[in-house]
């Protein structure tokens, strides 16, 4: 049974060698999710374990999160609108004293445009950040077009980032990360232990009220209780890779 399609940190496919845990926290960070919670879903242990050392982290969510209900009858308006009030929340929870930015592109139909590329990578030499965390593009029978994109977005967004003739217009100095840590990866490469975060990671992830029934599978208390146990029951079989009680695991980049 393929995991290819959960959301943030499935077990990868290939079980790759972890060849590093724990990066030195870095001074700044920046998280980039083509949706509302796919930021706690793929690095909320990570980022919260980072804001507590003093990390100043930041959230740059790519679409407005219109498609993300069941309910054919739904205000989109409406959603769009609580769904931004949740990832703001969720950040709060993660203990995260950073910027949380939203691109506003249509869930969905997110692209990989020179336009998009440009903002992003303008919101890299703005923000300065050391470490760059993001979705896998490059991950098998993966289904949504938007995680695609968004993780090619982010990988292009850092090149263009990094070197000085891009987007000139920008008139901001261009900036070169050390690390990009690539959440969802099939063959990850690198842990973070998140052992004292999981509960942080959790109640992050339960701020986003409206993905209660369409991600979590929960209409209930006792649902909601199940999709805690099974989130941690995951971080702990990924913490049993990297030799610790919970883990979140990546594809690093480094020498970007």
């Amino acid at each position: 049974m393929t995991q290819s399609n959960e959301p943030g940190q499935p077990l990868p496919v290939v079980n790759s060698k972890i060849a590093s845990v724990d990066l030195e926290t870095p001074t700044v960070a920046l998280a980039i999710g083509a949706h509302p919670d796919d930021i706690e879903f793929g690095c909320g242990g990570t980022l919260a374990k980072w804001a507590q050392a003093g990390c100043l982290v930041h959230h740059l969510v790519l679409t407005d999160g219109s498609k993300g209900t069941w309910n054919v009858n739904a205000d989109i308006d409406q959603l769009i609108a609580h769904r931004e009030v949740e990832q703001r929340e969720a950040a709060r929870r993660l203990g995260t004293k950073g910027e949380v930015i939203f691109m506003n592109q249509v869930d969905g139909d997110l692209a990989d445009t020179r336009e998009l590329r440009g903002e992003i990578a303008r919101q890299i030499r703005r923000l300065r950040p050391q470490v760059v965390l993001g979705h896998d593009p490059w991950k098998r029978y993966r289904l949504h077009p938007d995680h695609r994109h968004a993780g090619f977005l982010t990988c292009d967004a850092i090149v263009a980032a990094r070197d000085p003739h891009f987007f000139k217009e920008h008139a901001i100095a261009h900036h070169r990360p050390q690390h990009l840590l690539l959440w969802e990866a099939d063959e990850p490469d690198h842990g973070e232990d998140i052992g004292s975060f999981v509960d942080q990671k959790i109640s992050a992830l339960l701020a986003h009220e409206s993905q209660f029934e369409s991600t979590m599978k929960a209409v209930d208390q006792e649902a909601l209780e199940k999709f805690s146990q099974r989130m941690r029951k995951r971080m702990s079989e990924l913490g049993q890779r990297i030799d610790r009680p919970a883990g979140e695991i990546f594809k690093k980049i480094s020498d970007l």
